[in-house]
């Protein structure tokens, strides 16, 4: 995927209508007035929707004689997915690493204490 493609898609994604046009696409194809019935905005504010979606190649419309329905491409949505699973393996080790140190802070928070006791028993 080009980083031209990663940011149209995540452009896309940053809006929330169009975030919900592409909840609804999921459940299949859907004709601009089917889509824009949830939503308090004009058909030609839905289609602006639609245009960028098709741009990020999220969206395409097909011909099925009058009516043009509009599909999800999931493909983008994918490549998104594996950058994004890239930055995961990492934050994924960090927290590993984190837990494997506050572990051993614990262990010689423990072993002070218990050091403490002994010489406590001592006196």
């Amino acid at each position: 995927m080009t980083i031209h493609a990663l940011n149209a898609t995540f452009a896309a994604l940053a809006d929330p209508t169009r975030r919900a046009i592409l909840a609804r696409l999921t459940r299949g194809d859907a004709s601009v007035q089917e889509l824009a019935e949830p939503f308090d905005m004009s058909l030609p504010a839905i289609s602006k929707h639609l245009k960028v979606l098709e741009r990020a190649g999220l969206v395409s419309r097909g011909r099925d004689a009058q009516r043009r329905p509009c599909r999800i491409e999931a493909a983008p949505l994918q490549e998104a997915t594996e950058w994004m699973g890239r930055y995961r393996r990492f934050w994924e080790g960090s927290f590993d690493r984190l837990d494997d140190y506050l572990l051993e802070m614990k262990m010689k928070t423990s072993d002070k204490k218990k050091e403490k006791k002994k010489n406590a028993r001592k006196r």
